[in-house]
């Protein structure tokens, strides 16, 4: 049974990595729902070759930068972080730097400054939802050490955050966490699972009115 309290139809909802595999395919599908979707981007605006797909908005951010953002998170009733990178193998300075501070640091600035607007909304009544996608590889071994140490923090960050909300019970916001396996992607070119399956997946289960989603063929993640 689906959860009656989702209502995709003219909801607004932004999506940090919507260039990406993953997230241009969640933006498909929520806009074919009748969401009305914005893309956040921390790299060039993409050149849109069709209207018809992806985001009908995009909006450029730096990491580092994220207060700039306020202003159009106001008008955000569902935030996806989903933006990432993976420095593969690699292991210098320069890599983990970039790794922590796009993968952890640059999503906890952004779940900060999502809370406070949520908290400081004139329409008190109104539910938001927070969305961040940690990946599988904050509780088990990746093949890039970069990434597993950065999403192992983010990952431990949401759940901190997770359970201080709760405590505080704050209705105004609502976070769930995304865990997801290896889908085919350029930061995963081996991944087994088809992107559009996990975002088909990812959807179900929002729907089912779950606050922590696992998509991955993996037994010991569960």
């Amino acid at each position: 049974m689906k959860n009656s309290s989702i209502s995709w139809k003219n909801s607004r909802i932004g999506i940090t990595g919507a260039s990406g595999e993953f997230g241009s395919a969640l933006a498909q599908k929520l806009r074919d729902k009748g969401a009305l979707v914005i893309g956040l981007t921390h790299g060039p605006l993409p050149k849109i070759k069709d209207k018809a797909k992806g985001p009908q908005e995009w909006l450029q951010w730096q990491c580092g930068q994220e207060e700039k953002l306020e202003n159009a998170l106001e008008n955000i009733d569902i935030l996806v972080l989903n933006h990432g990178i993976n420095p593969q193998r690699s292991q210098t300075i320069k890599d983990l730097d970039n790794a922590i501070e796009v993968n952890a640091l640059s999503t906890w600035r952004l779940m900060g400054l999502f809370e406070k607007v949520c908290e400081q909304s004139q329409d008190s009544l109104k539910s938001r939802e927070l969305w961040v996608n940690t990946s599988e590889a904050e509780i088990q071994s990746a093949l890039s050490p970069a990434y597993e140490i950065s999403k192992r923090l983010i990952g431990n960050l949401v759940s901190l955050r997770w359970g201080n909300l709760q405590a505080k019970k704050l209705k105004t916001i609502k976070i769930r966490k995304l865990i997801l396996g290896p889908f085919r992607s350029k930061l995963n070119p081996i991944g087994i699972m088809p992107t559009n399956w996990v975002v088909n997946q990812v959807l179900f289960q929002v729907e089912l009115g779950l606050n922590l989603i696992i998509v991955t063929p993996n037994p010991i993640t569960y």
